[in-house]
């Protein structure tokens, strides 16, 4: 497991906007953690807006967790065609960084912004419950989880080029970092808990690292997560 500093990042040269749907329950939780636990400079995005002048391909725009629209439909099926979400897509395409949570990983599968798309849990339940997460480093992360729709499916050819293009970002795993069946929440295809896109800007997951970014919730291992996936180009600088 990974000890963090507890102390909140200093600002950096870098924005992040926190859209706003119908139906989210966690972009306050997201606005927490970036703004106190990580220092960062945060505006909340309403779904029905567009303007996203004041950010530049070197900032981040986060889609949060919750239920967008009630997940009528399929979840995030309605929130891909928000006046937001049409600039975010103009915004991912041309560079600019998007962290979808969640729901908002479901809507950017919607939005073909990622491939494959998110499909009821296996068990079909509703599972809420600390998971373990590891990636390509070998590192293992404790990080919540809360869906009840969080099983990724993709075709084996798009499966297999995730895994040899290196954009499965995290597995499902024990507290070891062993991937297995068991430690495999929803049946996600391949214990896939998170992917990017070819051009590395765009992310998406079902755990919530905000989640874990505040030494009071006990856990401050979704800082990591945050940070080596969204702010590693400033960090460097």
């Amino acid at each position: 497991m990974i000890y963090l500093c507890l102390l909140p990042s200093k600002p950096l040269n870098m924005k992040f906007g926190v859209v706003v749907f119908p139906g989210s329950n966690c972009d306050r939780d997201m606005y927490d953690a970036l703004s106190y636990d990580l220092g960062q400079e945060v505006t909340m995005l309403w779904h029905k807006d567009k303007d996203l002048g004041r950010f530049s391909t070197d900032d981040c725009i986060i889609l949060p967790g919750g239920f967008s629209y009630g997940d009528y439909l399929r979840c995030g099926a309605i929130a891909r065609f928000s006046p937001m979400m049409q600039s975010v897509i103009e915004f991912a395409n041309s560079g600019g960084k998007v962290f979808g949570v969640c729901n908002g990983f479901q809507i950017l599968c919607e939005s073909h912004l990622l491939p494959g798309g998110l499909l009821r849990n296996g068990h079909q339940q509703f599972v809420c419950k600390n998971v373990f997460l590891t990636n390509e480093t070998g590192n293992v992360y404790k990080i919540p989880v809360a869906h009840g729709e969080g099983r990724y499916y993709a075709d084996e050819k798009t499966l297999d080029e995730l895994e040899a293009n290196n954009q499965v970002i995290f597995y499902y795993c024990d507290e070891t970092g062993k991937i297995s069946t068991a430690a495999n929440p929803n049946h996600s295809t391949r214990n896939i808990a998170g992917i990017c896109n070819a051009g590395r800007n765009v992310f998406g997951m079902m755990p919530h690292p905000e989640r874990a970014c505040s030494p009071v919730l006990g856990n401050t291992d979704g800082q990591e997560i945050i940070r080596s996936m969204l702010m590693a180009e400033q960090l460097v600088h």
